[in-house]
């Protein structure tokens, strides 16, 4: 299951790719302001609900935690309960101290390999989300990039075109204004042989 997020990029890259190119090029292409501005804005909209959902995530850490303590404490005082009855029999007081302590020992590192797990499970989890996220608004960081460098071709493109064409206008002005002069001096002339 894709999130919302992976949904609107897929749209881009479709919307992308279903743009027409530009006249005389293959690698630029028209794209419609509007559409590509709407989905670059639900983009922004949903990047900080995605982040909050893995922080709900991250935050599910100390919950698992907690409930690995507690059943850690529950185990040590349900051997505690056992090594006090073991404890209050007379006869038996010798073993009673050694098998409290066995309990107590392993009760212990059940606990401490519960607390353990939880703690890696959690940072698994953690770890993963950040890397996901992190690989999401790489994806968007991308996508926008292309766009700006898209968007920055087409206008040095246009500047470009605009230059040539000022040039071409200046250059006929040029020529028209030697014949005026020249035109001018064949009319004193004439206007001097009369």
């Amino acid at each position: 299951m894709s999130s919302r997020i992976e949904q609107i990029i897929e749209e881009i890259e479709e919307y992308i790719d279903s743009c027409k190119f530009q006249a005389l090029s293959t690698s630029k292409i028209i794209v419609n302001k509007e559409q590509i501005d709407e989905l670059l804005r639900e983009l922004r909209m949903k990047t900080p609900d995605e982040i909050k959902r893995y922080q709900k995530i991250i935050e599910n850490k100390d919950a698992i935690l907690a409930d690995a303590q507690a059943k850690a404490q529950s185990m040590i005082e349900e051997a505690q309960i056992q090594t006090n009855e073991l404890v209050s029999e007379h006869e038996i007081m010798q073993q009673a101290y050694a098998q409290a302590n066995e309990i107590v020992m392993t009760a212990t590192e059940q606990a401490q390999e519960i607390l353990d797990n939880a703690t890696n499970d959690a940072n698994d989890i953690r770890i993963g989300a950040m890397q996901y996220a992190n690989d999401v608004l790489a994806n968007a960081e991308g996508i926008i990039a292309h766009s700006l460098d898209t968007y920055t071709t087409k206008y040095e493109s246009l500047i470009n075109s605009l230059r040539e064409c000022y040039e071409v206008v200046r250059t006929n002005r040029r020529e028209l204004e030697v014949p005026e002069k020249s035109d001018r001096g064949i009319e004193s002339e004439f206007g001097s042989e009369e």
